[in-house]
């Protein structure tokens, strides 16, 4: 059976050929014959029919800069609607894979594969209940496509979708192919770049969109192909957990985002239960319609009949109401009162649910009603799914974080203690840490969080955000906000500080009650080599022990990807962050606390980013207890959750992820790494890292980087709403993660994901090391592989030819001096890697060859008319948005911004 009518060549020319004669329409004959030119004469290049781009830069040379923007349009435009062509591509190989049984990293492969092991279903069942993944979604700004742009192009895909997957008539195809060509229009009348920076609240709605229109929808059908592979496999005797929760960033990160305010958060929070809740009347509605079973034919049974009745005391009026609408129909009478109580919740009228477990025991009771009468099939289908959505869900959508900078807490602390006579700033960190201790374990409060006046701005917003959590938890409930993430976290005082501003805000009571999980994020080389000495510390205080006593003895630690990687380089941050997972493992199996990891990754390979499946078996088995939490962020976020089909597929491959790493770390509690082996990335990694470290610190430096990427271009791009350097200063230290790597992208050299790992290997060899050894550690170490194939991917993605047209902008002796440098670790990172994997080309996946050869071509032209443009020392108007948009049409090109 043939499940669909296209492929992904045919759609690719038949978007190109369309995108042409809307240019044609829309502009004139001129400029798509300007277009075509230069499109024509870069894949010449590429297939090696040029000898160089000269035909490419005499064509740029003769625009006009209203040709210029139409050039740019152009080939932003193709990238966007060819990135669909990709996507619907992707929907077909997983429909087929699926159909035909093919489809790798199931969770029905994950579940044959505990059964090829002849484990017993008590042992899978363990395994599952162990995981639980948590998706965090953050409002980094790293995408770079308008609202408004999004919702067209998914227009645009539902069309592709229409015709690729529809029986459709003649008239009917071509009324599709008509609308189709009239949202390209609206697409190329459309600005491409934001006229104004979006907001925190913008942020927050973006990240909404994806929970409620396309994961709340599919988790139901992930939950039901591992139902049915376990049933297939064990019998019916394995019962499935919750295995999924998600949290979000947008609307509660503070960290050097001054918009963040406790009234955006208070917004968000409020939103979201607006939008979960009448989600679930509406499927409540819908099962009215289906449950309308007679109580004369069926024994509803004694638990449905208590919960009935209770419910019928709680709210009498409506019972009364339902009882003469639905006489004889105890099921409809049931659901009618739960969608009363699913709009009763945060109202002023009783009978509301005071938490989404009285939802889910009613829905449970319901479920077992109907299959005590036979009718599991209607359980299956319509109930089920409902309790897997509430299950994870809940009644806020999803639980948000808090974040702020840890000097935030300490200052704050400073000031509002000061009037007390406590000088609590002069203090050393032992002194601070006997304070805190001291001031978190006595009854009464040491500082009054409501009476701010005469604060610093800073301070005040610190103390009304701890007084307004409690507030929060109050009325949303605990998990709606229930955790306290604090970067640059560097001392166990930064820690206790959290936990000493949520026990003078009621959040924390000890003994016995801790509303907040407190997360140190360890980002810095010396918070990381310090972790047994921030994480000893704490867990053999007091006043912590108790906290986590109160939190069922899980600490949540979170790793920065980002940061981390900017301050040592690629290799010695990976290497970094892999022994430090070990030995965060080893110091809470000390101190018997369960360690739950928080992995801050970002989208691109120098952040963390790459195959999330793939990473998630690469982690130490001594960290994997199989509870996971890792950030989803920028234009990651659309690519992996926009489409419902692949959305599903994400979240059924990390769950494959997660059951098989977790039952490897059943088997194998500690992970042996050969000596040999870690002596070997001790000698590469500190060497990579000095060697990345001495390039940053060449005189400068910093002048080349903002001269040979266009770095001060995506300053003053509206992509977030947190600024992109946490001060005036100019110097890599204080520029963020995201447009650092941002811009090396932009230039097409991914610096930041390979720079100095020729070198790491260049010393472990002269070190007496040897390539056998490297291979064997590539074959076999699963951490190794990753990490090499990572920098493949990123060095796959540079083009040193185009990079060197951005290098020829920076002053001639910094070209000369530190482009031959960046360009001899990038040979030497290909040669050193295809060496070591055995490959002829740097990539794994024939798939992301073709990618990258499709795309090469059309991404060259918008690299070149950016150097263009850059070179310029005074641009107008017209020619500042067609430079911004070269930057939206190369992130398109490279599908990849920060």
């Amino acid at each position: 059976m043939d499940l669909h009518a296209r492929e992904v060549n045919q759609d690719v020319r038949e978007l190109g050929e369309l995108l042409g004669e809307i240019i044609k329409e829309q502009c004139s004959e001129s400029a798509f014959d300007i277009v075509e030119r230069i499109r024509t004469a870069a894949v010449a290049y590429r297939r090696g029919d040029a000898t160089d781009r000269a035909a490419i830069h005499e064509t740029l040379d003769g625009l006009s800069p209203e040709e210029q923007d139409v050039v740019a349009r152009a080939f932003t435009t193709y990238f966007e609607l060819i990135n669909l062509a990709e996507e619907r591509q992707r929907v077909r190989e997983i429909r087929e894979g699926s159909q035909d049984g093919t489809l790798e990293d199931s969770v029905r492969a994950a579940v044959e594969e505990l059964a090829e092991r002849d484990l017993s279903a008590e042992t899978v069942e363990q395994v599952l209940d162990d995981v639980l993944i948590q998706p965090t979604f953050t409002a980094h700004p790293t995408e770079a496509r308008r609202k408004t742009v999004k919702a067209k192009l998914r227009s645009v895909s539902d069309h592709l979708e229409t015709l690729d997957e529809v029986r459709l008539t003649t008239d009917e195809e071509r009324d599709v192919e008509r609308d189709l060509e009239a949202e390209v229009t609206s697409l190329w009348q459309t600005p491409q770049v934001r006229d104004r920076r979006p907001e925190v609240t913008d942020e927050a709605l973006n990240v909404q969109w994806y929970l409620e229109n396309v994961l709340f929808v599919v988790i139901s059908e992930v939950y039901d192909a591992l139902e049915r592979a376990v049933e297939d496999e064990f019998d019916g005797d394995v019962d499935v957990p919750k295995l999924y929760e998600f949290r979000s960033w947008a609307g509660s990160d503070r960290d050097g985002n001054p918009f963040v305010t406790p009234e955006v958060t208070e917004e968000t929070l409020d939103r979201q239960q607006s939008v979960a809740l009448p989600l679930y009347r509406d499927r409540l509605k819908e099962l009215s319609g289906i449950l309308s079973q007679d109580a004369r034919q069926i024994d509803t049974g004694e638990r449905f009949d208590e919960r009935l009745e209770a419910h019928r005391e709680r709210l009498p009026g409506v019972a009364s109401e339902t009882e003469e609408r639905y006489p004889n129909e105890p099921y409809r009478q049931k659901l009618k009162l739960m969608r009363e109580s699913v709009l009763r919740v945060n109202d002023v009228r009783s009978g509301g649910y005071e938490d989404e477990s009285e939802f889910l025991a009613d829905i449970e009771a319901l479920a077992e009603s109907l299959r005590a009468n036979g009718a599991d099939v209607i359980a299956e289908s319509q109930v089920d799914p409902l309790y897997r959505t509430v299950d994870t869900f809940g009644f806020n959508l999803a639980s948000l974080d808090l974040r702020d900078h840890r000097e935030n807490h300490t200052n704050a602390i400073a000031e509002a203690v000061d009037p007390e006579g406590i000088d609590y700033e002069s203090m050393s960190e032992d002194e601070r840490v006997d304070f805190l201790t001291e001031a978190v374990l006595q009854d009464e409060p040491v500082i009054d969080l409501d009476d701010r006046d005469g604060y610093s701005e800073d301070t005040q917003r610190v103390l009304q955000l701890f007084a307004e959590t409690a507030e929060w938890q109050r009325d949303y409930g605990v998990d709606a906000i229930d955790t306290y993430a604090i970067s640059w976290c560097e001392e166990p005082s930064h820690v206790l500080e959290v936990l000493f501003l949520a026990d003078q805000a009621g959040i924390v009571d000890l003994p016995g009650y801790c509303g907040l999980d407190v997360v140190p994020l360890l980002e810095s080389k010396y918070a990381l080599d310090g972790a047994r000495r921030i994480m000893g510390t704490l867990f053999e205080n007091e006043a912590y022990q108790q906290a986590l006593d109160a939190r069922d003895g899980v600490q949540e630690i979170m790793l920065g990807y980002s940061d981390s990687n900017k301050e040592n380089g690629f290799l010695a941050a990976n290497w970094s962050l892999f022994r430090n997972q070990r030995r965060l493992a080893a110091i809470t199996d000390d101190y018997d606390v369960e360690m739950r990891l928080f992995h801050g990754r970002g989208g691109s390979i120098s952040r963390g980013g790459g195959p999330m499946n793939d990473a998630m078996l690469a982690l130490p088995n001594e960290t994997v207890s199989g509870q996971i939490k890792f950030t989803e962020q920028g234009e990651t976020i659309s690519e992996k959750y926009a489409n419902r089909a692949i959305a599903e597929r994400n979240l059924e491959q990390m769950l494959n992820a997660q059951i098989r790493a977790r039952h490897n770390a059943m088997e194998e509690p500690v992970e042996e790494v050969p000596e040999e082996w870690t002596a070997a990335m001790e000698t590469a990694a500190e060497a990579a890292r000095e060697e990345y470290l001495d390039l940053l610190e060449t005189d400068g430096f910093v002048e080349f980087f903002e001269t040979a990427t266009p770095i001060t271009v995506i300053e003053t791009l509206n992509l977030g709403s947190r600024p992109a350097s946490r001060s005036e200063d100019r110097s890599v230290d204080d520029l963020r993660a995201i447009p650092w790597v941002f811009s090396w992208t932009q230039a097409r050299c991914i610096l930041p994901g390979w720079y100095s790992l020729a070198t790491g290997i260049e010393a472990y060899l002269d070190d007496g090391g040897d390539v056998e050894t490297l291979q064997e550690m590539y074959d076999e170490w699963l951490f190794f592989q990753t990490t090499l194939d990572n920098a493949a991917l990123a060095l796959a993605r540079s083009e040193m030819e185009i990079a060197e047209q951005y290098a020829d902008l920076a002053p001639e002796d910094l070209r000369d001096e530190l482009f031959p440098r960046i360009r001899e670790e990038y040979e030497g990172a290909v040669d050193a890697i295809t060496e070591i994997t055995g490959r002829d080309s740097l990539l794994r996946r024939e798939w992301l060859e073709e990618n990258l050869a499709r795309r090469n071509p059309y991404v060259d032209p918008l690299n070149l008319l950016q150097v263009r443009l850059l070179s310029q020392s005074h641009l107008t108007e017209e020619e500042t948005r067609t430079l911004r948009l070269t930057v939206q049409g190369i992130a398109a090109g490279m599908k990849n911004t920060g």
